[in-house]
């Protein structure tokens, strides 16, 4: 009790099932309220997702759909991910909100700017895909097409293709997150990650492989970024070292 807080006392297994169910219906809520307010722009929103393709068509080339009910149906799943994506400050706030009771005090001071940082950093990687990998990998597509074939690609199969790298890179900026939290809990330290960058460089690389189109630049664009992302992760993780060891010295000082 001396670092947690004097209200945090322990609730029975009920409640929490409903205060986790509570919370539940409130993130559901959240990303159906978000949805609601974007679905009437769900074309502008397909749009703006298809602009790095389409700007690289040539002239009188254009995007097709081959099942009926593409014309809407791809739309709507671009609105309902896009919904989910907008809504996970909130969505984290309340898993946040729900184990916050259960940590201590030096716990929740570190768990708030991972938290923020790993959403930032999600959205970093989404908006890498789209403004810097999207361009490259599009333009490099269409400059190996053979002669005489023209590019007109699906609409729900370039939804399919984007969606996949939009996770993919914001699953890839999360490396500081789980190198900082791998230190944190004791499970490595830098100097360990360090010794392991070889392994490390060499698995950044099968992974862009496993998580992106077969070619070598969009292999590359993910590779590179989760490489340095991890040194990143390493370097920040030494002060969270630095920490661990003067609240231990001063734990056995004061023992």
């Amino acid at each position: 009790m001396s670092e947690q807080n004097i209200d945090d006392q322990p609730l029975p297994l009920v409640a929490h099932l409903t205060e986790l169910r509570d919370r539940l219906l409130r993130a559901l809520l959240a990303v159906l309220v978000v949805f609601i307010g974007l679905f009437p722009f769900a074309n502008e929103i397909y749009t703006f997702v298809s602009e790095p393709l389409r700007a690289i068509l040539p002239e009188g080339a254009g995007m097709i759909a081959t099942e009926v009910a593409s014309p809407f149906l791809t739309p709507f799943k671009l609105t309902l991910v896009t919904a989910v994506f907008g809504a996970i400050p909130y969505v984290l706030y309340q898993a946040w909100s729900f184990i916050a009771p259960g940590m201590y005090k030096h716990e929740k001071r570190l768990a708030i700017p991972l938290l923020v940082s790993s959403v930032a950093l999600f959205y970093a990687g989404a908006a890498f895909a789209y403004f810097v990998v999207f361009p490259l990998v599009f333009g490099f597509f269409a400059s190996v097409a053979p002669e005489g074939i023209t590019i007109m690609t699906d609409i729900n199969s370039y939804l399919n293709f984007v969606l996949k790298l939009f996770f993919a890179f914001g699953l890839a900026f999360e490396i500081p997150i789980a190198a900082v939290l791998m230190i944190w809990a004791g499970i490595t330290t830098p100097d360990d990650l360090v010794k392991k960058r070889p392994y490390i460089v060499v698995g950044c690389f099968v992974f862009g492989m496993l998580l992106t189109p077969p070619d070598v630049i969009s292999q590359s664009l993910l590779a590179i970024p989760m490489w340095a992302l991890f040194e990143v992760g390493v370097f920040f993780g030494r002060f969270i070292q630095r920490r661990k060891d003067q609240d231990e010295a001063n734990a056995q000082d004061g023992a």
